[in-house]
């Protein structure tokens, strides 16, 4: 327990590697795997077969469903929720704060419901939901909600129809 909350909780075939840190008041489900130098803290739970991928950051107060993979070099803000078979690219970064340093407000996450897959380098802004099934196109810039089976691609990013090879469930 790195904090004065409750101990971490690892289910059963947990891998964590050299350099990572998982807080205290983290639970995580059977199958979680880390890269190296992850970081995962506090207030945060994760579902069954979770990967954090090398460098990446869960930063706390976050909610992560089942069979979700985090690539090398995400960052996840406190109050993010993610649905079960989602996909983040590597690089990607999700937002939690409209106004960084010029207002006080509440911090709001973005959502990702179930199957949802973003690409590399992409950048999510708070408080927006991305719906079930949509794509995140590499390198866009999410600035509203995301209908699901919806292809979202530049920056700011416009809504397409999601292509016929894009449809379907991800196999993580």
């Amino acid at each position: 327990m790195l904090w004065g909350g409750a101990p971490t909780e690892l289910g059963d075939h947990a891998v964590v590697r050299s350099g990572t840190v998982v807080y205290g008041d983290v639970t995580a489900g059977d199958g979680f795997t880390t890269g190296h130098n992850a970081l995962v803290r506090e207030e945060t739970t994760l579902g069954d077969d979770v990967l954090v991928g090398t460098n990446t950051v869960v930063d706390g107060a976050t909610e992560i469903g089942s069979r979700v993979s985090l690539q090398t070099n995400v960052y996840l803000p406190r109050e993010t929720t993610l649905g079960d078979d989602v996909f983040v690219g590597p690089g990607a970064v999700l937002t939690n704060d409209p106004y960084p340093v010029r207002q006080s407000v509440d911090l709001a996450g973005p959502t990702l419901e179930d199957g949802v897959s973003v690409g590399a380098n992409a950048t999510l802004l708070p408080d927006v939901t991305v719906g079930e099934g949509a794509f995140v196109a590499a390198g866009s810039v999410v600035t509203e909600d995301v209908p699901e089976r919806t292809l979202a691609v530049g920056a700011p990013a416009d809504h397409r129809p999601l292509p016929e090879a894009l449809r379907g469930v991800n196999d993580l």
